[in-house]
């Protein structure tokens, strides 16, 4: 696939970008590193807990989706940076075994005011399992470079 610019970017374009499938072993590891909860990283009290087994942290969910970005978007478009996300959602959790895709759609494109050089695309990412439950979603701002400033 060639490099994207932005021009190529038009709302309501949708793609299903990437794979990616999580194991007890990866959950526990970032959980003990970053988000030391019991559920994500002791199976027998993650069993007592309201999620009833272990479950990924969101922070986990949202590395693995920065990961299908980057190695499924970002290098293939002509990406300036990101001035941030919004509306950040872990409305299911992860499990050990669960296989996730991203899917992501444009829903804003503009050309920067104050940077002839680039535009500004709002995309909505979401990593949905193998059951097709979303169990990240949250809206992107990129910086693109212009094919034709």
């Amino acid at each position: 696939m060639s490099m994207r610019y932005f021009e190529d970017f038009a709302v309501g374009d949708t793609q299903d970008l990437g794979e990616a499938t999580v194991s007890a072993a990866e959950i526990v590891a970032f959980g003990r590193q970053f988000d030391p909860q019991p559920f994500h990283v002791d199976e027998e009290r993650a069993s007592a807990s309201p999620f009833g087994g272990l479950i990924a942290s969101g922070w986990h969910t949202a590395s693995l989706a920065m990961r299908l970005v980057v190695d499924h978007y970002v290098s293939r478009v002509a990406s300036l940076a990101s001035p941030g996300v919004d509306e950040l959602r872990w409305p299911t959790p992860v499990r050990p075994g669960d296989s996730l895709r991203l899917r992501t759609t444009i829903l804003e494109t503009r050309r920067s005011r104050t940077k002839p050089d680039r535009g500004l695309v709002r995309t909505r990412a979401e990593l949905l399992n193998q059951h097709d439950q979303t169990v990240l979603s949250l809206v992107a701002m990129n910086l693109i470079r212009l094919r034709n400033p």
